[in-house]
């Protein structure tokens, strides 16, 4: 059965709600990213939603390539009517769907590892410094202290340190900032990354 999307999102507005506190420690990471990160930034978000954890906090000038494969949610993420905010209506699992927005400065994998296998995280970190500038950063969450574990286990792995991590005791979710800190790679089209848990 295939998840609804759109009502999951709905509890974005229910104050208080997990996804409402999550939203908020999102933006925060993102926001200092944002600030550490060189003018005009280059943003990429991996299922990216409608995009509300990320659109209201573009600088002006600001290159995002938001990649969200369900039309409804990729629909509400265009009426944000940014310039230079490509919004891709792609399976974000495949490699191909970044490609117009390498190198980032800043990759958003939100919502992402909560719902793909291990080993397709594992390949997801591995390959995120063929998307990202050279010292570009990763935004990431994950439910969970064992799953977010074990990502942090792959980003140190894969040439990345973590530069913040946040971990609220009264709530599942955890959010995460990396940096990477080898030289950037390139990225191989055609690469699956990961396929979505049915």
């Amino acid at each position: 059965m295939t998840k609804d999307w759109i009502a999951w999102h709905e509890d974005y507005d229910i104050p208080g709600s997990s996804l409402a506190r999550r939203l908020t420690v999102v933006r925060d990471h993102i926001a200092r990213a944002l600030a550490a990160a060189p003018h005009p930034v280059r943003l990429i978000s991996m299922c990216a939603g409608d995009g509300r954890d990320v659109l209201p906090l573009l600088p002006a000038g600001a290159r995002a390539v938001l990649v969200e494969l369900d039309p409804a949610l990729a629909a509400r993420a265009e009426r944000s009517g940014l310039a230079d905010v490509v919004v891709r209506r792609e399976d974000a699992g495949m490699i191909d769907a970044y490609l117009s927005g390498v190198p980032a400065d800043i990759v958003l994998a939100c919502g992402v590892f909560g719902n793909i296998s291990d080993d397709d995280i594992r390949r997801t970190v591995a390959a995120l410094p063929s998307l990202l500038a050279a010292g570009g950063q990763v935004v990431w969450t994950r439910a969970g202290s064992a799953g977010a574990a074990f990502v942090r286990e792959c980003f140190a792995g894969s040439g990345f340190a973590e530069v913040e991590f946040t971990a609220p005791d009264d709530a599942k979710f955890r959010v995460g900032t990396h940096r990477l800190v080898v030289e950037p790679s390139t990225p191989v089209p055609g690469t699956r990354l990961f396929r979505f848990a049915p």
